[in-house]
């Protein structure tokens, strides 16, 4: 009876023992898996700014282009940029003789007076008709009705008493007489070196279309051929462009252009002119005035205005006209009135190379009475000369 009641114990207590692991075995949790390691966090790249490289450079070799490998053709040759330079200054042509160099520029002068004289002076026959003829050439050639008539009558005179005529005598005769007209013992010298003071000062005037502002500035390179310092005034303040045309030609030959604003004070522009070619101990101040219409009073009185004003620092030296070889009588009459309002001191004549005919150099002459000292024989930045009669006149008549 004890042997079945300790077999009953001892089963309870095994039963009870597997119980309670099966029990707890179900009440047991599982573990929570350990925290994984904090991994490496990179920032991210800052946004690319203006020049910036897309991407982080990387240390890797690099090819110039003359080492890379280009598809065909000849490599590519990486020039230098060409460095430009400054214009220089540029130096004009000595004066001396200039006319002599440009003879060739008359021939058309020559046809209408010298090459017609000679022909009607050839004739075996001088009778009334041929006479006639040659002072209609004379005029034709703008000489003038005076001087005209005194130029037949002398050469009349002279063949009278000559009988005999070869044409080297003719010719010699021919030239002595236009020599007489056009006279070789005026001073035709530009006056640009007072005696008292420094700078010399020269107005120039003209009606636009005569070539006055390009004159002025070829006029600063006959001075400085000649050595002389100069200063450029722009006052024709009224035409477009004009103190841009004379600050390019003073540019070209180291000339100072003093110049103010558009429709401005032309008297104020010159006195500013003398006021700094003084400053600057230059020795010429050429003032380029306006040209409108010279039956225009209002243009009359500004160049009086210029006058007076620039006066005001010293007397002028010059007053130059530049006229228009090719307009003829109507020249005369721009001269005329140009005269009354300013003290002309000599003439310019331009475009002498064209159709003009060479007597209109004995005509404005004797119109004004004053010389000649600058004749413009072409578009060429050195084809204004100091005019002379010996090589005028041998020009016209040919050899």
């Amino acid at each position: 009876m004890d042997i079945v009641i300790l077999a009953v114990v001892i089963a309870v207590v095994v039963l009870g023992a597997l119980g309670g692991l099966i029990v707890g075995s179900r009440r047991r949790k599982p573990l929570p898996p350990p925290p994984p390691a904090a991994p490496d966090i990179t920032a991210p790249p800052a946004e690319p700014h203006v020049g910036d490289e897309a991407e982080t450079p990387r240390d890797e070799p690099r090819r110039t282009i003359e080492e890379v490998d280009l598809p065909g053709g000849p490599p590519v040759v990486v020039e230098e940029p060409p460095v430009v330079e400054a214009p220089g200054i540029e130096i004009p042509e000595p004066t001396a003789g200039r006319l002599v160099r440009l003879r060739a520029r008359l021939s058309r002068s020559q046809n209408a007076l010298g090459k017609g004289l000679l022909t009607l002076l050839s004739r075996e026959h001088l009778d009334e008709d041929t006479w006639e003829e040659i002072e209609d050439t004379l005029l034709t050639a703008d000489v003038g009705v005076q001087p005209t008539q005194e130029l037949v009558e002398r050469l009349r005179e002279r063949v009278k008493v000559l009988g005999t005529r070869t044409p080297v005598e003719l010719r010699g005769l021919l030239r002595e007489e236009l020599l007489k007209l056009i006279g070789t013992d005026v001073d035709r010298v530009v006056k640009t070196e007072p005696e008292d003071r420094k700078p010399g000062i020269v107005m120039v005037v003209g009606v636009n279309g005569t070539g006055k502002t390009t004159t002025t500035g070829k006029l600063a390179r006959v001075l400085v051929a000649d050595g002389r310092t100069v200063v450029l005034g722009a006052a024709d303040t009224f035409r477009a462009a004009a103190a841009d045309q004379l600050q390019t030609w003073g540019e070209r030959v180291g000339a100072y252009t003093v110049r103010g604003p558009e429709a401005g004070d032309p008297a104020s522009v010159a006195f500013d002119a003398v006021k700094e070619g003084k400053e600057m101990g230059v020795d010429v101040v050429l003032i380029d005035t306006a040209g409108r219409l010279h039956t225009k009073t209002g243009l009359m009185d500004e160049l009086g205005k210029v006058k007076r004003v620039v006066e005001k620092h010293a007397p002028l030296d010059e007053v130059l006209l530049v006229l228009d070889a090719t307009t003829g009588q109507n020249g005369l009459v721009q001269a005329r009135v140009f005269a009354e309002v300013v003290d002309i001191t000599g003439i310019v004549l331009t475009k002498l190379d064209g159709t003009a005919k060479g007597g209109i150099v004995i005509a404005v002459q004797r119109e004004l009475g004053v010389p000649v000292k600058l004749v413009g024989l072409g578009e060429g930045a050195d084809d204004l000369a100091p005019f002379e009669p010996e090589a005028f006149v041998d020009a016209l008549i040919g050899e």
